[in-house]
């Protein structure tokens, strides 16, 4: 890549097709279509979204940006990847468009499994008394902060919010046994019993982690540590 190409360069064509994948739904998550793109120190780009859950949702794939920590829009890059361009645009996002610093990498504890069909099924219920409860504003704050799951390991204790396992499932991070995206209408049996959702913690952050990406929520407002 050459000092003055900005744009995403993945290594593999299935990095190119889980980055299209990321972008249909980072679209319906933010309809800003502001993404913030980060180039790690492991051959991987990670890709951000903010979902409308005040949850981070990112997914990484191999390959490399230029900037390496760089604000990006979604539409531009979609239309890249539909091109087949080699090199995927990602066009001139101003920075402010992106509020705050990413999560950092260091500082999180394993504090426990949870199966990956117990937060499809939470996220499903959530998803029934929203329908009912729901006003003309969307989705109610109380169901949104309702705390659906406690763990503990790790020394700490964690409590995992609806907006986290919307914000889980809304971006197809959970799949079935064959990989196939967990729909609505979709068995729970379809998902195997051992798939795991892995939750860890920082003092900051609250993370689930599935086996397509990843979602962090803010464990308090007024901690500001990343």
């Amino acid at each position: 890549m050459s000092d003055d190409a900005r744009g995403v360069r993945p290594y593999r064509d299935s990095d190119r097709a889980d980055i299209a994948a990321f972008l249909v739904r980072a679209r319906r998550a933010d309809e800003a279509g502001v993404l913030r793109l980060h180039e790690r120190d492991d051959a991987r780009v990670g890709l951000w979204v903010r979902t409308g859950f005040d949850v981070l949702a990112t997914r990484s794939v191999f390959g490399s940006v230029t900037p390496n920590d760089v604000v990006a829009d979604a539409a531009v890059m979609a239309a890249s990847v539909q091109a087949g361009d080699d090199l995927i645009e990602i066009g001139t996002m101003p920075t402010v468009a992106w509020h705050g610093a990413l999560p950092g990498n260091k500082g999180f504890v394993h504090v426990d499994d949870v199966p990956a069909r117990e937060v499809v099924g939470l996220a499903r219920r959530g998803a029934d008394v929203a329908r009912d409860e729901s006003g003309a504003l969307g989705m109610a704050s109380s169901l949104l902060d309702q705390k659906v799951l406690s763990v503990a390991g790790g020394g700490d204790d964690v409590d995992v919010t609806m907006r986290a396992v919307f914000a889980l499932t809304s971006m197809g991070f959970v799949r079935d046994a064959n990989g196939r995206e967990v729909t609505v209408d979709s068995p729970l049996e379809n998902i195997s019993p051992d798939e795991p959702v892995r939750i860890r913690a920082s003092a900051a952050w609250l993370r689930l982690d599935a086996r397509f990406g990843s979602v962090y929520q803010r464990r308090s407002v007024l901690n500001v540590l990343t």
